[in-house]
């Protein structure tokens, strides 16, 4: 596992060794920024059950101004913390050490251009945290779930499923913020 492009372009990242934790493939990371295109400049970037950090790591190190990553476990998030060192993008983030529900419940009047969302694929529990989601969203901002392919990702009001990409056992589906979710 590796930065693809940008400022830190091939630098190698260290994955947990938590069995629970899935690191993204390279294929699939190329998918998702290929996707997200140019969006990713100066975005303000929410990496939710961020695992390695690879991909918050990924839209800083192709130029979003800021990256938030929450996980749970203290041994992921330092592995996330030792993957900002290594790639020396550790000042444009912040790493949050607590559940995704914990989190979205008390983080305020932040808002954010791009939100991953990488639940454990046992976890489907995918619902509360979208609708947490979508008062915390920038206008025009992007959404994207991976998930396991045979899960459903449920309809929010406010975000519109626009697109879907399919990788063996893991899909990615992009959600889009409504201007008028009414």
């Amino acid at each position: 596992m590796r930065v693809i492009a940008g400022v830190a372009r091939g630098v190698p990242l260290t994955a947990p060794r938590d069995r629970a934790t899935r690191p993204i493939t390279d294929r699939v990371k190329e998918t998702l920024f290929g996707i997200i295109g140019a969006r990713v400049l100066d975005a303000r970037v929410l990496d939710l059950y961020a695992g390695s950090g690879a991909i918050g790591i990924e839209a800083l190190s192709r130029g979003a101004a800021h990256a938030t990553f929450v996980e749970r476990g203290r041994d992921v998030a330092a592995v996330i913390r030792s993957n900002l060192e290594k790639t020396r993008l550790a000042e444009a983030a912040s790493v949050h050490v607590e559940a995704v529900d914990r989190f979205l419940d008390r983080v305020g009047n932040d808002r954010y251009d791009l939100v991953v969302l990488d639940p454990p694929y046992a976890e489907r529990a995918i619902l509360a945290p979208l609708r947490a989601l979508v008062p915390l969203l920038a206008p025009e901002a992007m959404v994207v779930v991976k998930h396991f392919w045979r899960t459903d990702v449920p309809e929010v009001a406010g975000l519109v499923a626009n697109r879907e990409r399919r990788f063996g056992e893991t899909t990615l589906t992009f959600l889009a913020s409504e201007e008028d979710p009414s």
